[in-house]
């Protein structure tokens, strides 16, 4: 069964055109047409982009919001936070996961996202032992990811070490922790997990170089022939100088000498390269995963972001610990991250006149889509059916042409301009808000009053 929708105006390939007809079949665009009559189409108004890709997500760190600002003995950092983290998730059961994806999930949509790249580490019970279902926790993202609509691409989390060269891991690893025989397993599980869901994808995730030893990783990828591949790399400096102490060399430049690092690999933060380290991962056509506004909360550091962009690197956007979900400011904070460093601005641009906004925008699309090896990214034939509707009616849009509400969208009037969103063709949120939103808030209050006043 086909749906038709008439937008005012949609962002196409070829840019901004009016009365845009479009017809969804089994959630892909299967007709598209710019200046077309309504023939009984849905009328949707407003400004209709793609849905932004959400290429890194721990959603159960969503329930973390506001608890790690507290300053502690000496030195907060990320190493810090991250105790807090283990505490936290030491207490979640497979219900309370549950809950929280599905509110992080609600709350991506409402505020421009579509699409999750899910980077599922926390696989197994408080203490350590696998549960019955060793997927138990893939099937508990997969049902809020088909609660919510999202698509979702699942990357369960290959962890094995505490540190580089195989260090023991600590107690509070020991929800994450797999050998790669088992791991493989766990990949079959979240394929059966994610097999109801409307064109889902599943890849793999070697957490980072200080939780693989090189054999683990080696024999992953070995077994891993398609789908995507992300890992974290190089965040902290201190992983940067620890792993010169075990390896001689740095994170990025490690990876790029040892493994086969091509278009299927999305390195998550790079925020620490040198000038070569960053012009050979921008040869490689692997996806920088850039999540600004988790860097700047815990302290990472700035992305190289202008000389990635010069060497023609790309780069896609994540809400990584979801303290707050926000597509249009993931795009602001890249940019703002990177006039903070050079004391300039439209940094992230490469031609004069070029619109900032439209280029994140454009390229974050680009990126997500093939990090999150899906089909989507654009409105066109064949692509999945996720658009996002904004509201020509909001004050930052007044007196703006064309050229200039991709601008508006992401400098100014951001996530509040959301009205309308469909995936995969299916209208998802109406007027701002999610049509599972008050049944999600509910459920996920119960959870985080049970877990805080334990």
């Amino acid at each position: 069964m086909s749906r038709h929708y008439m937008f005012d105006h949609a962002w196409l390939a070829d840019g901004w055109r009016r009365d845009v007809r479009v017809t969804v079949t089994d959630g892909v665009i299967t007709a598209l047409s710019a200046d077309a009559p309504r023939d009984g189409a849905e009328r949707v108004a407003g400004f209709a982009v793609p849905g932004l890709p959400n290429l890194h997500s721990h959603a159960f760190q969503r329930g973390m919001a506001g608890l790690a600002e507290r300053r502690g003995p000496a030195g907060d950092s990320f190493w810090t936070w991250r105790d807090v983290m283990y505490r936290f998730l030491g207490r979640l059961t497979p219900d309370d996961v549950e809950a929280i994806a599905a509110l992080a999930y609600v709350e991506m949509l409402e505020r421009g996202f579509t699409t999750v790249g899910e980077f599922h580490y926390l696989h197994h019970g408080a203490d350590g032992a696998p549960h019955a279902e060793l997927g138990e926790m893939a099937f508990r993202i997969a049902a809020a990811a088909g609660e919510t609509g999202i698509g979702l691409t699942l990357l369960p989390v290959l962890y094995g070490y505490a540190g580089f060269g195989g260090q023991t891991p600590t107690q509070g690893q020991r929800r994450f922790i797999n050998d790669p025989e088992r791991f493989l397993r766990l990949l079959e599980r979240a394929r059966a997990a994610c097999a109801p869901l409307p064109a889902a994808a599943v890849g793999i995730a070697p957490h980072s170089l200080r939780a693989v030893t090189p054999e683990t990783l080696r024999a992953v990828l070995d077994a891993a022939k398609s789908g995507p591949i992300h890992i974290h790399i190089a965040e902290q400096m201190k992983e940067v100088d620890d792993c010169v102490a075990w390896s001689g060399q740095r994170p990025v430049e490690w990876l790029l000498d040892h493994a086969p690092v091509d278009d299927r690999w999305c390195l998550i933060h790079a925020t620490h390269m040198t000038a070569d380290e960053t012009k050979r991962m921008a040869q490689t056509r692997a996806v920088a995963g850039l999540c600004p506004l988790t860097e700047a909360s815990l302290g990472d550091g700035v992305f190289n972001g202008e000389a990635y962009l010069a060497a023609g690197g790309r780069f896609g956007i994540g809400s990584d610990s979801n303290i707050e979900i926000d597509a249009p400011g993931e795009l602001r904070m890249l940019e703002y991250s990177q006039r903070l460093l050079h004391r300039a601005r439209n940094v992230m641009t490469t031609q004069e006149g070029e619109s900032t906004g439209r280029r994140l925008f454009k390229e974050s699309l680009r990126g997500g889509a093939q990090a999150l090896g899906r089909p989507i990214g654009e409105l066109a034939i064949g692509r999945r059916a996720d658009i996002v509707v904004l509201d020509a009616e909001h004050p930052d849009f007044a007196g703006a042409g064309s050229d200039h509400w991709l601008d508006a969208w992401v400098f100014s009037a951001g996530r509040n301009a959301v009205r309308t969103v469909f995936t995969s063709g299916e209208k998802v949120v109406e007027n701002g808000v999610h049509r599972r939103h008050d049944a999600v808030h509910a459920r996920y209050r119960a959870a985080l009053k049970r877990l805080l006043d334990a």
